[in-house]
């Protein structure tokens, strides 16, 4: 209790009504480093960007100055479960049987802080995994300064083809809570979306493909014109349709749909990823999830030799930076711990993407493709999303690890 009243003090304190100005070794404004430049804040927006030795005078400022520290906007986390905590905890399956949309939400508060605090100031949280619709709940709370966490942008409960999602393993008679909420046939799908549209989710997440029974390989679940309907349904009540997709064929029906990212693509072929790339259409390839599940089975990355599935993800994702396709910084964190989500920024650099452009997927460009166009960027008219690391992350992607300073919406949640 003590520690929880000393945050929230901090938190008060530190909500400034004049103009911070931040300084630190280096700037990151989402594009590329600056030195020597000063980042200034007034209440919740940036004001000027720009040369320290050009800061506007005659302004009474209060300096807040992080020395050996990298300035750079908060981080855009393209890919989440606030309502999941890691599968080598408690399952799956048990999760959703076992954990009650109360219990889960409870934790899901305690997630939301943990994002912050390791520099996450906006996620997008791809479906609350049978606790229906409790992420929407939890993005009202921490838009109504209930709770502390990252802006939310979510899905409520996904919507999976009937018969095709878990859990499962129950003989018919039995009717359990499902992951996702189901849906078959032009009609039904595009009653679906527009539930879930009024019931508060931003956008809508589909599975393009899946297990149909426990242990087989995934298959396509929607047919054409069904994914087809979703997408013009959601367009139409102006957001957009993200595919769960691993198969072939289960990404090709997504793309040709008119989905704007690709959520794990595994199976990913060239011919699949230059249609991503001609149609615009973005991957979150999700490295650490799988990197997770794998530890969780035992596979040691540090003395053994690399499983089917980490070379398979390896493949995927270097053929994807090949093809020149956008990538979606996110990690399915809730698979594995939050506030760990540099675990993915890791991984994308040592699968053999540019430090640099990682960095950029995390900031600008998820904020491209999340079509948040005040965000991503340190720049004069931005909101005051800002973090610092220690060191240069950009020489040193493990620097990611050590947020020592976090800003959202001009307020102050971490300054070590």
């Amino acid at each position: 209790m003590k520690n929880l009243l000393f945050f929230f003090f901090f938190v008060v304190c530190f909500s400034s009504n004049g103009q911070i100005v931040l300084q630190a070794d280096r700037v990151f404004d989402g594009e590329k480093i600056h030195m020597n430049w000063s980042v200034v804040v007034e209440k919740n927006m940036i004001t000027y960007v720009g040369p320290t030795s050009a800061l506007p005078s005659g302004v009474s400022y209060e300096f807040i100055t992080l020395k050996n520290k990298t300035l750079m906007p908060g981080l855009i986390e393209g890919h989440s479960h606030l309502l999941l905590h890691p599968y080598n905890e408690t399952s799956w399956n048990d999760q959703v049987l076992k954990e009650s949309p109360v219990e889960r939400a409870v934790r899901a508060t305690v997630h939301a802080k943990s994002n912050l605090l390791s520099g996450i100031t906006t996620m997008r949280d791809l479906g609350s995994e049978g606790a229906g619709y409790t992420d929407i709940y939890l993005k009202k709370t921490i838009e109504e300064g209930i709770i502390v966490g990252p802006r939310l942008i979510v899905a409520g409960p996904a919507i999976v083809a009937t018969g095709a999602y878990g859990p499962k393993g129950f003989h018919d008679g039995v009717v359990v809570p499902l992951g996702a909420e189901p849906a078959s046939g032009i009609d039904e799908v595009i009653k679906t979306v527009r539930t879930q549209i009024g019931n508060g989710a931003d956008f809508i997440k589909i599975y393009s493909d899946y297990r149909w029974s426990p242990g087989q390989a995934a298959q396509p679940t929607f047919l054409q014109e069904e994914i087809n309907a979703m997408v013009q349904t959601a367009k139409s009540a102006g957001t957009y349709v993200i595919a769960h997709a691993s198969t072939p064929e289960g990404m090709k029906r997504a793309i040709l749909g008119g989905v704007e990212t690709i959520e794990h693509g595994d199976g990913a072929t060239p011919e699949i990823l230059k249609l991503m790339k001609d149609k615009g259409v973005a991957l979150c390839p999700t490295l650490a999830a799988g990197d997770a599940i794998e530890r969780y089975a035992g596979w040691d990355k540090n003395t053994m030799p690399d499983t089917e599935r980490i070379l398979n993800k390896k493949k995927s994702f270097q053929l994807a930076l090949e093809a020149n396709v956008s990538i979606v910084f996110g990690g399915d964190v809730g698979v594995f711990s939050h506030g760990e989500n540099y675990r993915e920024l890791e991984l994308m650099v040592a699968y053999g993407m540019n430090s640099l452009e990682v960095l950029k997927s995390a900031t600008s460009g998820n904020a491209k493709r999340l079509h948040l166009d005040t965000l991503g960027h340190i720049k004069q008219g931005f909101l005051a999303d800002i973090i610092a690391v220690e060191n240069n992350p950009i020489e040193n992607i493990k620097a990611m690890q050590n947020v020592v300073f976090v800003m959202k919406d001009g307020v102050i949640y971490k300054n070590l």
